[in-house]
Formats: C-alpha cells, sequence, structure tokens
C-alpha cells in the first residue's frame, strides 16, 4: 500500500499578480507551513513531490528540512494555467466546472490538468509501491484529483477547501487503486 498525503500550499502573497511561478507565501503562509513540522511529527515520510511552484515548495520545504529530505519536483504537478490574472475568478471557476473542457485562449482546461496531475500520480505511485509520500500542490490541481477518484467532488467541495491553506489530503493506494481519501483537520487563528 502507498500512502499520499497532497499538501495544498499555504497562504500565498496575493499582491504579486504577474508572477503566477514566483508567488511566494505570506508571512502567515510561511506560519502555517512551519506547523506542519509538527502535523507530521508521528508520520513517516519517504520521499516529498512538489509542483515547481514557489509557493509549494516553501509549503513543504519544513518537512524536507525536518526529514532531511530532498523535494522532488514534477512540472506535471503544476496549478492551472489560466494565462491572465482573472479578475472575476468565481465567474471563470464555474464556468470550468461546468464544462471541463473550457478554457481560455492561453490557458488550460480542468481536464487539461487532471490528466496531467494524474499522469504524475500514477508515475509516483508506480516508482513508490509500499511508501508514504506528500505532494506539495494546488488548490484546483488537488480540487481535479478529488474528482478523479469522486465525480460528486464538484465547485461547491472546490470553494469549501479554498480557503483552507495549507489544506491537507490523505488518500491511500493499492497499486493504482484508491482505497480511501481522508482530509487532516489544521486549525489556524
Amino acid at each position: 500500500m502507498t500512502t499520499i498525503y497532497f499538501i495544498r500550499h499555504s497562504e500565498r502573497d496575493t499582491t504579486v499578480q504577474d508572477d503566477d511561478f514566483g508567488a511566494p507565501l505570506t508571512e502567515e503562509g510561511h506560519a502555517r507551513s512551519e506547523a506542519l513540522v509538527a502535523v507530521f511529527e508521528n508520520i513517516v515520510i519517504d520521499a516529498i513531490f512538489s509542483s515547481p511552484y514557489k509557493r509549494t515548495m516553501d509549503t513543504v520545504f519544513p518537512l524536507a528540512i525536518s526529514r532531511q529530505l530532498e523535494i522532488q519536483t514534477s512540472p506535471d504537478l503544476r496549478e492551472r494555467e489560466t494565462g491572465v490574472w482573472l479578475d472575476d475568478f468565481e465567474a471563470y471557476a464555474a464556468k470550468q466546472w461546468a464544462d471541463f473542457d473550457y478554457k481560455l485562449e492561453t490557458g488550460e482546461s480542468l481536464n487539461e490538468v487532471q490528466t496531467r496531475n494524474i499522469s504524475a500520480l500514477k508515475a509516483i505511485l508506480c516508482q513508490f509501491k509500499t511508501e508514504s509520500i506528500i505532494i506539495g500542490t494546488h488548490g484546483t490541481a488537488l480540487s481535479t484529483i478529488l474528482n478523479y477518484y469522486d465525480k460528486n467532488f464538484g465547485l461547491a467541495d472546490f470553494w469549501r477547501i479554498a480557503p483552507q491553506m495549507p489544506y491537507v489530503v490523505k488518500m491511500e493506494f493499492d497499486g493504482l487503486n484508491r482505497l480511501n481519501c481522508d482530509e487532516i483537520g489544521m486549525e489556524f487563528e
């Protein structure tokens, strides 16, 4: 059995709008990332993977340091590309969840995001058949993964987890087959 802990990045600095790839965490976001070390204190972790985006790397960095593990990046674990900063993100997200193939001319559909994220996940599952793995990810990317395994996961669920930064989901797999899925709650003031 392989256990995957998906960690949606901590609180992003939204004042950085022109550099989605390099957008950092806020000061609170860094503090919450440090808090993950205590959450995982009694959990064996064999490897850490992450989207190459700065905010996901910075979120799992304290865990990597505490476990003396290298963060392995995968560009296929990245967030959805929109191509532009969206002033009305709610309307855009609703269109995408209503039609998984909807996208802006310079962006990606949820179907495309899901396909590449699931491909990356399956590669990790084939490489690590009995280990516990952390994957640093994003809200939309993780939501498409959750939707892949549970088609009932939709827009309302996406909005439910949106303010939770970081957000941790534990999934157990037998080979490529998901056995179960649990949220790991975290409380922040």
